[in-house]
């Protein structure tokens, strides 16, 4: 996201909020000093744990490590405008292409031409100063992942190096290689039509401290899992926090993961002292991936763009509503969510390339269009209009980060912001926002299993979205932090009482003088609350277009619960009537983003008639695949 959100400290603690079993556990008071000890022991364990899963990864006799191949001779070059080289089996994995056979046919590009390898896997490409050489694994093979698990299939050429950059760029290559060559060995595992494939949103660790958080949270998970281990993960941007030093922390998280890692960048991930775009990424090439790229697993094709344009000039970034931010790139420098002329050919000729019948992941960091950030162009990208363009005709699906929210829309979805920031009138595929690692940067209370709460300004909870292809179909999912797949929902009770008591907490918040105002009682609702409208409210992560939500009390028959956003074109609803209450009254007790506005929620108005006493509701939430989660939340209602 383009800015860290920070939270006033808050002073005073209220008492902990209760809420529905499947949600977040809520954090016990303060322990003794023999029960933090047990607790230091289990999270010790746990992390041990999730480090021998990640060194399990490593070592395993499975995983083809390597490198590219670059052959570098004393003799001058011939042309030093034409770079080649070529693709090999690497049958001995010793990633040295000592007469072992070709691959035809394997897609090669400098980033703006493309080519394809001949029947002796050879190729050739006009080179310039400042590209990065790069093939796109075709499926039914794998690239080499060096002692991280980060695949190596780019080469970067910049004879100089980078200009001066505080975190040191590109080192200078030198001449054009003398040839650059890509291994590769044969795999049936990426030939399978069925896979499943981690889409990590914002990882963004700022330092050290969080670079702990996502190693006991969201990394530990993908260390226990081995269902994506060859589709492999892909970062979806804000690998760090500004800091670029953090990346060898981050490759150290890699290492923990099963299968692949791949990377895009983000607007935190930026050589900020860069004055030009063309450098504006010298340090994240250096040490992850091309800026973009593309590689195929199964019956995928997956297309990773860098949707982030740093410094923007007005002669290139003049989307409506961005006002005086481009104009001043040496002065003032500023990022902006687009796609760069080169980039965009490139992605032109990479899909002539594409079978029609494949399914396309398009992956960036700022979406192509956004929900909860619908009226910024800054959070759009300016070419959106062009990339649907570009995939008209074809099964797709778009993928990003940034807007740290879970945002799952439907074909046909349609918000009032996005035909006046950028004239896109219906999504012309699916579009996830995969929620970030990192939650609401990292904020809120630390659990016990070491790692904050950092609930959403959505009421989303940090977790990891997951790609679940058979063929050129696919089915997403939401994998909270530390939960298995059956927790998909938050339950809560809005009610006139907690919406005065969120008012004057958020006062309080600004000006925190006397006792902090305190809902002490959340799932207790008076006969008063009922009369002026209290609502039971379902947070679904993945709801969308096509789910519904049917709510139970004691056993009744089930009644529908409404969505608040519809997705038809109506402007995003704002405001504490449409907020989750149990996201809100961890927020404001214990910092974070407020969870005002959310196009997952449901709400189901309690009847005002009542009986007094206790009640349960059951809460049937239902996916647009069929797929149904169950959830209770009991409550009190008194005179």
């Amino acid at each position: 996201m383009g800015e860290r959100r920070t939270v006033k400290a808050v002073v005073a603690a209220c008492s902990a909020v209760a809420f529905a079993a499947t949600s977040a556990a809520v954090v016990a008071p303060a322990a003794g000093a023999e029960e933090q000890a047990q607790q230091q022991v289990r999270q010790a364990t746990q992390q041990q744990a999730a480090q021998q899963q990640g060194q399990q990864a490593q070592t395993d006799e499975d995983v083809y490590r390597g490198e590219v191949e670059v052959v570098r001779t004393p003799d001058e070059r011939a042309d030093s405008n034409v770079l080649t080289g070529k693709v090999f089996l690497d049958e001995s994995q010793d990633s040295a292409s000592d007469g072992e056979a070709g691959v035809q046919g394997v897609v090669v590009s400098n980033g703006r031409d493309i080519v394809r390898t001949d029947s002796e896997g050879r190729y050739r490409l006009p080179a310039f100063d400042n590209m990065t050489v790069f093939i796109t694994q075709p499926e039914g093979y794998e690239v080499p992942v060096d002692e991280y698990n980060v695949p190596q299939f780019h080469y970067n050429h910049l004879p100089e190096g980078s200009p001066d950059l505080k975190y040191g760029g590109i080192a200078p290559t030198g001449p054009l290689p003398s040839a650059v060559n890509f291994p590769l060995i044969e795999s049936d595992d990426t030939a399978n039509p069925e896979q499943s494939c981690i889409i990590a949103g914002d990882l963004q660790t700022y330092d050290r401290t969080e670079v702990e958080y996502a190693r006991k949270g969201a990394i530990a998970d993908m260390a226990a899992r081995d269902d994506y281990a060859s589709c492999g993960s892909l970062f979806v941007g804000d690998i760090v926090g500004d800091d670029l030093s953090l990346f060898d922390d981050v490759k150290d998280l890699a290492q923990m993961t099963n299968g692949p890692a791949r990377f895009l960048p983000g607007n935190h991930d930026l050589d900020f002292d860069a004055e030009t775009p063309g450098h504006s990424l010298d340090t994240y090439r250096a040490e992850l991936a091309p800026t973009y790229y593309s590689y195929d697993i199964g019956n995928v094709h997956f297309v990773a763009l860098n949707t982030v344009e740093y410094p923007c000039s007005p002669s290139e970034d003049n989307m409506p509503g961005l006002g005086e931010r481009c104009d001043d790139p040496a002065g003032n420098p500023q990022y902006n969510g687009a796609i760069d002329d080169q980039q965009l050919a490139w992605l032109e000729r990479d899909l002539e390339q594409v079978d029609r019948n494949k399914l396309i992941v398009v992956a960036s960091h700022i979406g192509l269009t956004n929900w909860v950030d619908q009226t910024s162009p800054i959070h759009q990208v300016d070419q959106a209009e062009q990339v649907y363009e570009l995939l008209k005709g074809r099964k797709a699906v778009a993928v990003s980060g940034h807007s740290h929210t879970v945002e799952n829309m439907k074909a046909g979805d349609a918000s009032e912001g996005w035909q006046d920031v950028a004239g896109v009138d219906k999504l012309p595929f699916p579009h996830i926002t995969a929620g970030a690692i990192s939650g609401d940067w990292y904020s809120g209370e630390v659990t016990e299993n070491g790692y904050p709460t950092a609930i959403g300004r959505d009421g989303g909870r940090p977790g990891l979205l997951t790609l679940d292809v058979n063929g050129n179909n696919f089915q997403e999912r939401y994998t909270v932090t530390g939960e298995d797949d059956s927790v998909q929902t938050q339950l809560g009770i809005n009610s006139p009482t907690y919406r005065d008591w969120a008012e004057e907490r958020e006062e309080w918040n600004d000006n925190p003088q006397g006792e902090a105002p305190e809902l002490d009682e959340p799932l207790v609702v008076s006969s008063e609350d009922l009369a002026g409208t209290t609502w039971l409210t379902t947070n679904f992560w993945m709801g969308a277009t096509g789910s519904k939500v049917d709510v139970s009390i004691d056993g009744a028959p089930a009644k529908k619960a409404t969505r608040t956003q519809e997705m038809k074109g109506e402007e995003r609803k704002i405001g504490l009537e449409y907020s989750d209450p149990y996201a809100v009254s961890q927020q404001l007790v214990h910092g974070g983003s407020t969870a005002d506005s959310a196009m997952h929620l449901w709400r189901f108005e309690l009847p005002a008639d009542l009986e007094v006493g206790e009640h349960t509701a059951e809460v049937t939430a239902t996916d647009s695949y069929g797929r149904e989660f169950t959830d209770t939340l009991t409550f009190e209602v008194t005179e």
